[in-house]
């Protein structure tokens, strides 16, 4: 049995320090998924794309599901002018269905904000669903985002509001979701941020407290065939990106002019966080994925197994690792490879079947329609992301993680999946008074 099984809290914290100086070194940075990965972006909530999901439906297992959240951290009592998508901004979806990295396939979202009642904000934004693919450009599906969760009074009945806002396209074969969720990420971030503490053991086994719990975001999101992306070899690459218009204009009144220009991108959870260099974090959300080649040595050689050899000297890899270059930039062969050419995008064989029992760890827990290969909503990354730095492909197997395994809201059983926000009325993380 490794020595890793006996390490306890205590000792985790003695790395702390280290650990800390590698990868939160300047404003902004963070160890959730991607919520305020990049110091613009921090200061840019509505276009920070929080996580990317890709996976065979469970209830429709000939469709294929792609979301994308923004906005990290909505408290959602936040009014009178709460979360919306902005105005201002283009929200893609892109699919690689050849394997070069270029998206043959775009599904892009943008957004109208009206003018609420009194002195509140409208929550209920009109949308336009745009596809690129084949050269042509074409409007497939409009509609109006479900108000956000505001309490009973002002949105009762708030899952009918919901189900009645997804729009369908394709003569009913595809549908599109934009509008708030729970936010699905689960993971101990107060733990993290406290110089990575981890609370029970080495947290593998629970005790862990899920900072996400009670917290929104903002979802785009489709549902379409997979016979209609007539994927090379049956495997896609997926990324999500937000674009801007290059120059905004304020004083009385705001302007943005110019060409779009992207501001943030995201394929595989945890890259720009934990594998970017703080310094770099910012040019490498307003690259694309082909441009990945520039950072393949960051990959192969992790800072965070260097840190962690020092301290604990548990024998992680620290250079040569093929593994994570396949994990995240080229697929795995005989899973998800998609060709030499590297990129960070979510990788997803399509030909894997829907696992009945489906098993958090994903291809580390023996199930491959899990993380790496696509991600699903319940797949616990940083659990995963954890055990691959450590060397799991390698024989290093390593129990780490957050101690969070799951998200404190069930999911829904049909598309968006995503549940439902909670009420800013309720608002668990307010404090009842006397």
């Amino acid at each position: 049995m490794k020595k890793v099984i006996s390490i306890g809290g205590v000792a985790l914290a003695l790395v702390a320090a280290a650990v800390a100086a590698a990868f939160t070194i300047g404003p902004g940075t963070s160890s959730a998924s991607s919520h305020r990965e990049a110091p613009l972006i921090a200061e840019d909530p509505s276009a920070d794309l929080t996580d990317l999901y890709a996976f065979r439906s469970p209830d429709k297992p000939n469709t294929v599901t792609l979301l994308a959240n923004v906005i990290p951290g909505e408290d959602p009592a936040a009014g009178p002018n709460w979360y919306t998508f902005s105005p201002g901004a283009r929200y893609s979806l892109k699919i690689d269905t050849d394997g070069d990295v270029k998206p043959n396939v775009i599904y892009r979202f943008q957004f109208q904000r009206k003018t609420g009642a009194f002195f509140l904000g409208d929550t209920a934004q009109p949308f336009t669903v745009t596809r690129v693919a084949g050269g042509k450009t074409t409007v497939v599906a409009k509609g109006t985002t479900a108000p956000n969760n505001i309490g009973p009074r002002s949105t009762p009945d708030y899952h009918s509001l919901v189900t009645k806002s997804i729009a369908s396209f394709d003569g009913g074969a595809s549908s599109a979701f934009a509008g708030q969720r729970d936010d699905p990420f689960f993971g101990d971030i107060g733990a993290i941020f406290d110089l990575v503490a981890i609370r029970k053991g080495t947290g593998n086994v629970g005790g862990g407290k899920d900072f996400f719990s009670g917290y929104g975001v903002h979802t785009i999101g489709v549902q379409v065939p997979i016979t209609s992306l007539n994927a090379k070899n049956g495997t896609v690459g997926v990324w999500a990106s937000v674009e801007r218009k290059k120059v905004t204009t304020r004083g009385q009144k705001t302007r943005d002019a110019g060409s779009w220009v992207q501001v943030n991108r995201l394929g595989n959870p945890l890259v720009n966080e934990v594998i970017i260099p703080t310094g770099l974090k910012d040019l490498w959300n307003a690259q694309q994925p082909w441009n990945e080649g520039a950072y393949k040595k960051y990959y192969e050689t992790p800072i965070l197994a260097a840190v962690i050899n020092k301290l604990y000297k548990l024998g992680v890899p620290e250079t040569g690792r093929d593994d994570l270059v396949a994990v995240l930039l080229t697929g795995v062969p005989k899973l998800n490879y998609t060709g030499p050419k590297v990129a960070d995008v979510l990788r997803l064989n399509l030909g894997i079947p829907v696992t009945p029992s489906p098993n958090r760890l994903g291809v580390l827990g023996g199930d491959n329609q899990g993380w790496p290969n696509g991600r699903r909503l319940d797949d616990d990354v940083i659990d995963i992301a954890e055990q691959a730095v450590g060397g799991f492909l390698k024989g290093t197997k390593l129990p780490l993680g957050d101690g969070v395994n799951g998200d404190d809201a069930k999911l829904m059983g049909s598309f968006p999946y995503i549940a439902d926000p909670e009420s800013g009325f309720a608002n668990s993380k307010g404090l009842q008074k006397p």
